[in-house]
């Protein structure tokens, strides 16, 4: 399964499109109003079906994943020196690559692909292909992506 994540040119909260292959839209992101960010996952009817939502007060950028009203994962800024690190816990995946570049693929424990994220160059907006193994997998692996743009962005406040 293929995803195309795009942002909005004209937002004024983080709002992103998802679309498939065949360029239908999948999910639709809005930001919303909050102490810290806080991104709402919408599926193609408009119900809201997922919630990323940043921990304020910490030493570290913290993200957490909700689906359903439970939390489902988080991710976690760790300190280094040169090199974004992230301690990540949804699904027991690792996720390996350039997060500076946004070049990066997903593994599960077993050490097989459930995704590859990659940024396109040369768009307005921020642009990236994710490629998903399961299509099951579709919305933990977005709400991994957005949590790890919103990391970045908090970086550059």
């Amino acid at each position: 399964m293929q995803l195309r994540f795009k942002q909005r040119f004209f937002s004024w909260f983080d709002s992103y499109d998802i679309f498939d292959e065949a360029g239908d839209t999948v999910y639709t992101v809005k930001g919303q109003f909050a102490w810290g960010h806080c991104l709402k996952i919408f599926d193609a009817l408009g119900n809201e079906i997922g919630m990323i939502k940043e921990r304020i007060f910490t030493w570290f950028p913290k993200f957490e994943m909700y689906i359903g009203g439970q939390c489902v994962g988080c991710i976690s800024r760790e300190f280094s020196w040169f090199k974004p690190k992230y301690s990540i816990d949804c699904n027991g995946w690792q996720v390996t690559g350039d997060f500076f570049e946004w070049d990066y693929t997903i593994t599960n424990p077993g050490g097989q692909l459930v995704a590859t994220v990659s940024k396109e160059l040369f768009n307005r907006t921020d642009t990236y292909l994710l490629d998903i193994a399961d299509p099951n997998d579709a919305l933990c692996v977005l709400m991994l992506v957005l949590a790890i743009d919103a990391e970045k962005c908090s970086r550059k406040d």
